[in-house]
């Protein structure tokens, strides 16, 4: 059972996603698109969203909000996935609590029974927050991943209950950058504290970075975890499994 989830919340030049681009994504392989704090940037978005379940928004977000938090991907072999994306509150816009929101919904999906597998993307700020939700739902999902700041962390690991970890998956772009953009305007924001021109994507090399996990065909629980890095300015790391 392959599943591949991207997180598509910066894809569209740095501010959003475009459905072009999300079309792009889908088409390339992937099955699930998770969004976040930016997922609103792109207004063509708004509508899109509830044509495409396939793309995911934070499940917090407000009764109402165009999409749904959660989507379940069936794979070979009568295998379903079940990828859920949250936001979280610590520095970032105040939703609803996404450790209830989030277990509300695994109430009625069960791990190993009802579903073979599931992901959390917590898209959040604070690394206190994202390792809180590992903690909080180690055993009752296959694998909890933080994005939204960027960079790759290097605690990546199988919880005590079986839980895949890390606190951020990384960007996918050039590191000699500011988190993916040009340097110049970043650092004029930055110094001068006072509003340039917007900044723009970083261009030259991409480095691309995830995650890969292998699980129990027959618990849903994480076996295996590694990085993934290719590129020009981290680390190269090719999982062997």
């Amino acid at each position: 059972m392959d599943l591949v989830v991207v997180n598509g919340e910066n894809a569209s030049h740095g501010y959003g996603l475009s459905p072009d681009i999300a079309k792009n994504l889908l088409n390339a392989g992937v099955d699930v698109i998770t969004l976040g704090n930016h997922a609103w940037d792109r207004r063509d978005m708004i509508s899109h969203i509830n044509q495409t379940p396939r793309i995911v928004r934070p499940i917090n977000y407000p009764a109402g909000t165009p999409g749904q938090g959660s989507y379940i991907v069936e794979l070979e072999r009568d295998r379903r996935a079940l990828v859920i994306n949250v936001m979280g509150r610590i520095f970032m816009d105040p939703l609803d609590d996404p450790f209830r929101t989030v277990g509300e919904l695994l109430a009625r999906h069960r791990l190993g029974v009802t579903v073979h597998a599931i992901v959390l993307d917590v898209h959040a700020e604070a690394t206190s927050e994202k390792m809180g939700m590992g903690a909080f739902f180690d055993g009752r999902v296959s694998l909890v991943v933080g994005t939204h700041t960027h960079v790759p962390t290097a605690d990546h690991r199988i919880l005590p209950g079986g839980t895949a970890y890390q606190t951020d998956a990384g960007m996918c772009g050039n590191y000699d950058s500011v988190i993916g953009m040009g340097k110049a305007a970043s650092l004029h924001r930055l110094v001068r504290k006072i509003p340039g021109e917007r900044p723009q994507p970083a261009e030259g090399e991409a480095t691309v970075c995830g995650l890969m996990v292998e699980t129990d065909d027959s618990t849903g629980l994480a076996v295996r975890v590694a990085p993934l890095r290719m590129g020009e300015h981290l680390a190269p790391n090719w999982p062997d499994f």
